[in-house]
């Protein structure tokens, strides 16, 4: 057996290991609570615990020892085996402080025994497990599975269409009112429901926008992901024609590859994918568009990220795209990633009036109550969802259509943007 056979196996034994050592304590819960069930509900229930294990067990040796090829159906297995043992995990947390309170009961028996005088004795009992923190730990475990499970059913394709004005005094006057759509982060790599995507491009298309902007992100790993949907995105249709750009996941760099050949023609499947979808890709270029004797910019660069070169590659020529624009009235780039924003664009291109990304998902979790906004993303993004402005310039972030990781969103629903551009 090859070293990779090995170190795969290797993998699978800490998982299941570590599953199991999960499983055995987290049992302590069912078993506790299941104690007063009839024999055949208690029977069952336990049964039922552990034929998960074991299934949970089998399903690890597969995705990790045997090569399938099936990716998407191994990127599943893992989700789910993850939702359900993230849940575990919290759920030992409150089995862990009931153990915590009956090791220090019985602590202090042990030293009350240890004071006793001859032929005194003291009334023990039995120190047993608390049923309320046990129906607890069950309910703790249960809200994030039930949380994680409705984000995915429910939260991944629950599409939202944000509308956004911005007044900008240099917009010529041909362009007073030109609805912009956006969409971003597709990454057809997670997608699931056929039919629900179609929806939401359904949803955009509605809106009548007269050119739409797509802000990378195709993919999850491959190009060859984007293949069963090439159908539903190539629906996306304006009369100022729909222009694109690529994103950091849309470059191979996240899987290991035979050959550099491979990774090359992996490159040239994507350009061609989007040219299959009628979509003019951008790479470090530009175009105008024309109405009334008047036009504007339209600047592309490929992805350009503050942050570790694998994961955010700076492959944007910012320079490049804007050579030949000086003249043009407003300048509006499609980059990406939003810290290009502060990092190059701010600094260095002051007249580009409009930037407009994508790529932080709003981390696919956040709380809006009113004018009330919160997001982990907020902590690692300054700029991570919808207009931000500094000076002259405006950019906007959208928050995505698709997941990465985890399949699914809770309170921070896929975005279709629709921006109309006013003079003012």
């Amino acid at each position: 057996m090859g070293d990779g056979l090995w170190y795969r196996i290797g993998m699978a034994a800490g998982g299941i290991l570590l599953m199991v050592l999960v499983d055995l304590y987290t049992y302590q819960a069912i078993r506790t609570l299941s104690h007063a069930y009839h024999r055949l509900v208690k029977n069952t229930t336990r049964g039922l615990f552990w034929l998960f294990t074991l299934l949970a067990v089998v399903a690890v040796a597969w995705v990790v020892i045997i090569d399938i090829s099936n990716e998407k159906l191994r990127q599943w297995v893992v989700i789910v085996l993850a939702i359900f043992y993230f849940s575990k995990i919290l759920l030992i947390v409150f089995i862990l402080a009931d153990d915590v309170r009956r090791a220090i009961r019985m602590a202090q028996r042990y030293f009350k025994r240890r004071k006793l005088k001859p032929g005194e004795t003291l009334d023990e009992g039995h120190i047993t497990r608390s049923e309320f923190l046990t129906r607890t730990a069950l309910v703790a475990g249960g809200i994030p599975l039930a949380g994680l499970s409705f984000g995915i059913l429910s939260g991944a394709h629950d599409f939202r269409l944000r509308k956004q004005t911005i007044y900008l005094p240099n917009l010529p006057k041909a362009f007073d009112g030109l609805r912009m759509g956006q969409i971003s982060d597709i990454h057809t790599g997670s997608l699931f429901n056929k039919t629900a995507i179609q929806g939401g491009v359904e949803l955009l298309m509605r809106e009548k926008p007269d050119v739409i902007f797509f802000t990378g992100d195709l993919v999850n790993i491959e190009t060859k992901e984007v293949n069963d949907y090439i159908g539903v995105f190539d629906k996306l249709k304006a009369d100022l024609g729909v222009i694109s750009v690529t994103g950091n996941h849309d470059y191979g760099n996240y899987r290991t590859w035979p050959t550099p050949e491979a990774k090359r023609k992996n490159q040239q499947d994507m350009i061609a994918a989007h040219k299959q979808m009628g979509y003019d890709l951008l790479i470090n270029e530009h175009r105008f568009l024309e109405m009334g004797g008047d036009k504007i910019a339209i600047l592309g660069v490929e992805n350009w990220g503050v942050g570790p070169p694998l994961r955010f590659p700076k492959y944007g020529k910012l320079d490049l795209a804007h050579a030949g624009t000086e003249e043009a009235p407003l300048k509006i780039l499609l980059s990406h990633d939003p810290t290009h924003w502060d990092a190059q664009i701010r600094p260095d291109y002051g007249d580009i009036d409009l930037t407009l990304s994508g790529h932080t998902h709003g981390y696919q979790l956040g709380v809006s109550v009113g004018s009330f906004t919160w997001s982990p993303a907020q902590y690692r993004f300054k700029q991570w969802a919808g207009l931000y402005q500094e000076g002259k310039q405006y950019l906007y972030v959208n928050r995505g259509f698709g997941c990465v990781g985890y399949p699914g969103r809770i309170g921070m629903p896929p975005e279709l943007t629709l921006i109309e551009l006013k003079r003012g």
